[in-house]
């Protein structure tokens, strides 16, 4: 059994990218996974929470870049670039509204268990999450007020705050709780807490499928609109990060997947009913791009490294 949790930590990115495949190919598979996604998105939050091991957490958090600047750029400044963007790209209200509030999400939950699959510094995703998380509830409310006002949308910024404050701290408080009475004994399950994370991922991707056939048939432009819009501003923050981060490939590639994979669930799960049927296509293609460029990232982490090698014995 062990070996087969092993087994399924390591290829999480390929069990990842299986996972929409099939939901996508088998929409009652989707249909059932959907109205646990809620569930799912708890379970994001609390396990990265007790993964944190709290002597390299205060190590990384000493570090304003990642502790401060990083959460700063993920959480305000590019949920506003992309909203002006899209807006000086004359796409509709609605759609810019969508965008916005699937950035003004936090890193996803599972980029810091990504990011241990792919021997990047899972700590450095944990502070920043947790540190960006602390911000959602202010800024994202904020955020989707300021790009909703003359968009055909209701949602009260409030309820959005308090939503978000609701689902962030049930998890936290869960956590403590269980870091309380568990203790160091809990590091013995970190493996098992790992495979719980991607199989909530995995019954999370299924989920968010749910429909995206039925999409493709019914409205294929509009859907595959949607998608290639989802999969070019993922990557292209993945590639502006990249680009932009100063250090090793690892180092930049871990930046990129913080920058890029949100946790739109949470957002999904806080607007509720306030979520209009654009806002659920677009959420919906934003999942696409977040478990399969992973897949991606580690098929060409090798190259990019040989690559750095050479051009430094030149």
């Amino acid at each position: 059994m062990r070996a087969l949790i092993a087994a399924l930590v390591r290829r999480g990115p390929t069990v990842l990218a299986c996972g929409v495949g099939l939901g996508l190919l088998v929409p009652p598979l989707a249909d059932l996974a959907r109205p646990l996604m809620p569930v799912t998105v708890f379970l994001f939050v609390l396990g990265t929470l007790l993964r944190v091991e709290p002597s390299a957490v205060r190590a990384v958090a000493r570090r304003p870049a990642v502790s401060l600047l990083l959460p700063a750029a993920a959480m305000i400044a590019c949920p506003v670039a992309l909203g002006i963007a899209a807006r000086l790209a004359g796409m509709p209200s609605a759609w810019v509204v969508a965008l916005v509030i699937a950035y003004c999400a936090p890193p996803s939950s599972g980029t810091s268990t990504i990011a241990r699959m792919l021997s990047l510094d899972a700590s450095v995703a944990l502070v920043a999450t947790l540190a960006s998380m602390v911000f959602v509830p202010l800024t994202a409310p904020l955020l989707t007020a300021w790009f909703s006002h003359d968009a055909a949308v209701s949602i009260s910024p409030l309820n959005l705050a308090l939503r978000l404050a609701l689902l962030i701290g049930s998890a936290e408080g869960v956590a403590l709780l269980v870091r309380r009475f568990a203790g160091s004994r809990l590091d013995r399950f970190a493996m098992p807490i790992d495979a719980t994370v991607v199989a909530a991922l995995l019954v999370f991707a299924l989920g968010t499928m749910a429909g995206m056939q039925q999409s493709i048939i019914d409205a294929p432009h509009r859907a595959l609109s949607a998608i290639a819009l989802a999969f070019a501003v993922n990557a292209g923050f993945q590639v502006i990060a990249y680009g932009l981060t100063p250090g090793d490939v690892r180092t930049r590639l871990n930046v990129a997947l913080i920058v890029a994979n949100r946790n739109v669930g949470l957002m999904w799960a806080a607007l509720g009913l306030a979520a209009t049927p654009t806002m659920a296509l677009v959420f919906t293609c934003a999942q696409l791009p977040i478990y399969t460029l992973p897949r991606v990232v580690q098929h060409l982490l090798p190259r990019l490294e040989a690559q750095r090698l050479r051009r430094r014995a030149r």
